[in-house]
């Protein structure tokens, strides 16, 4: 059987800019992940206000939904972002640290299609959400 646990941090180890944000996995699943990113002084955006970097969330949303589908149980050997559509709901709370999750709800033979939500330490209000479409490459 297929340790996806050891998957999910080969392939967070193998993407410098997950490692930058100092990414963790906190879940992974059948076609789901979830992945942390903690506050980081040097990604904010407004400093006025310490809120974290739109693109800082937009890394984070993109890199779950990815981790989403190879943890698919149709197991592709690659995939690559086609569309990622984000709608940032509010900002995230200065200190707080923000994690995404993502699940592939469908997939065809060369793409899957997924839901993700991020949250800071509020859970009932998500921080943005996306939708997505992701390539399936079967073959290295």
């Amino acid at each position: 059987m297929v340790d996806k646990s050891k998957i999910a941090e080969q392939f967070i180890q193998a993407l410098p800019h997950a490692r930058a944000l100092a990414m963790k996995f906190v879940s992974i699943g059948e076609g789901s992940a979830g992945i942390s990113m903690p506050y980081d002084r040097q990604l904010i955006g407004d400093p006025e206000t310490g809120v974290i970097s739109g693109g800082a969330v937009s890394a984070l949303l993109d890199t779950c939904c990815g981790a989403a589908v190879l943890a698919h149980p149709e197991a592709p050997a690659r995939t690559a972002t086609m569309d990622l559509r984000i709608d940032y709901m509010r900002a995230a709370t200065p200190g707080q640290t923000i994690t995404a999750h993502a699940e592939v709800y469908h997939m065809t033979r060369t793409v899957a299609f997924l839901r993700a939500r991020a949250f800071d330490e509020d859970e009932e209000n998500p921080v943005a959400t996306a939708t997505g479409a992701f390539t399936v490459e079967h073959k290295l």
